[in-house]
């Protein structure tokens, strides 16, 4: 089992490797995380445009003041799925649901792949949820099976997994230095969940837990796949080489720029100009000799002037692709119905496969944990989606989806 589960390990981070180069070009270009990846970011079109469409999903898939799940059993609310709608949506709103998700869906933007991590709760506190979301660059998937792998400190970890007796190799390290950060995998392969201390291979002498989920808590969404692939594309990764252009145009326009403003000059060394006291500044007087040339500017053969439209053609692009101007109002004026069922049929075309998935593998393995952690609680009667109730989602793309094929 162990020599398996090793494999299945082995084989989820090779299936991951190729994508980890290209959700670091993604987040470089759209979020850059850090300083020296942001000193090379010259152009924002894209991460404004990521900005946008992540809150444009927030608002038509997950809006908080929206009345956004029902369960029906047999056609009419019985008054124990009433209960259960209202119990879990209870606990979604007095949860940090709703702020987190936000964060899923920008990597779901840039990356085409987010997971939320739905954790339970201890007793008393004010939901019985709790939400995280997890970097997907920490996270390798098979067909039904789930790697999470993470760094803490050893001393969270001893606190987290108090019967767990470290590595004889790490105990003096650990002993001197309790902040040793100590890598950790946990994995969900059908219901089986274990987790162990990453040394190497050996896996037996290292398990921290091991348990049995009857939902999964990792929910993993993806915005469109392709055959044969594990991992989503998203909207950033088809527009990825018009952003790359955008950015290296406008770093040559600004060097052209730096060019414009300051020059490129040319002097005689006539022996009374020194070149290395020369500051090419505004409002500098430099000194020459009398009858000497002096310094003289070198005309640039550059001409960005086409540069303006390749800019204005590529950013366009990008903000379709984004869906930056199809997501927006028709018009800054009030719409009439015409216009409004217009703007609807738009976003089904748009968002319609994209909605299908996320339905399928967020929003009901969502409400499926969210029932059993309820109904485990006592709070509702168990209640399951496959059998006793169906899921009817009303969140406005919903609504316009319903709307659309009513005409």
């Amino acid at each position: 089992m162990q020599n398996n589960l090793v494999q299945l390990y082995k084989r989820a981070l090779d299936e991951r490797s190729i994508w980890l180069n290209r959700w670091q070009t993604a987040m470089r270009y759209t979020i850059p995380t850090n300083d020296a990846d942001a000193a090379t970011l010259f152009d924002a079109t894209a991460s404004d445009a990521v900005d946008n469409l992540a809150a444009s999903m927030y608002s038509l898939l997950t809006p908080p003041e929206s009345l956004w799940i029902n369960l029906i059993r047999e056609s009419d609310l019985s008054p124990d799925a009433e209960i259960a709608t209202d119990t879990l949506r209870a606990h979604l709103n007095d949860s940090n649901f709703y702020t987190t998700i936000h964060q899923c869906y920008i990597d779901l933007v840039v990356l085409g792949t987010a997971c939320l991590f739905m954790a339970e709760n201890p007793i008393g506190a004010d939901s019985a949820f709790s939400f995280t979301a997890i970097p997907m660059t920490d996270i390798a998937i098979l067909p039904n099976a789930v790697f999470h792998t993470t760094s803490m400190p050893a001393c969270d970890l001893m606190a987290k997994y108090p019967d767990f007796v470290m590595p004889s190799h790490l105990r003096d390290t650990v002993k001197n230095n309790p902040q040793t950060p100590i890598r950790l995998v946990q994995s969900l392969i059908g219901q089986d969940f274990t987790a162990w201390v990453d040394v190497g291979g050996d896996i037996e002498n290292n398990i921290v837990a091991r348990g049995t989920f009857e939902t999964n808590p990792y929910i993993i969404f993806r915005w469109s796949v392709v055959s044969g692939e594990m991992y989503g594309r998203g909207p950033v990764l088809r527009a990825l080489p018009d952003i790359k252009t955008v950015n290296k145009v406008v770093e040559l326009v600004l060097k052209n720029a730096t060019i414009a403003v300051s020059g490129i000059w040319q002097a005689d060394d006539d022996g009374v100009i020194n070149l290395s006291n020369i500051n090419l500044t505004p409002g500098a007087i430099i000194p020459k000799a009398v009858g000497s040339s002096g310094l003289t500017p070198l005309s640039s053969g550059a001409d960005f002037d086409i540069s303006q439209i390749v800019l204005r053609d590529l950013r366009d692009r990008i903000r379709h692709t984004l869906l930056a101007d199809r997501l927006g109002l028709l018009s800054d004026k009030e719409m009439t119905a015409t216009e409004i069922l217009a703007r609807n049929a738009d976003m089904v075309r748009i968002l319609g496969a994209t909605y299908g998935r996320l339905l399928h593998e967020f929003i009901r393995p969502l409400c499926e944990r969210g029932l059993q952690i309820l109904s485990r609680r006592g709070l509702i009667e168990k209640i399951s989606l496959h059998s006793d109730a169906e899921l009817k989602y009303i969140a406005p793309i919903a609504q316009m989806a319903r709307e659309e094929m009513s005409i």
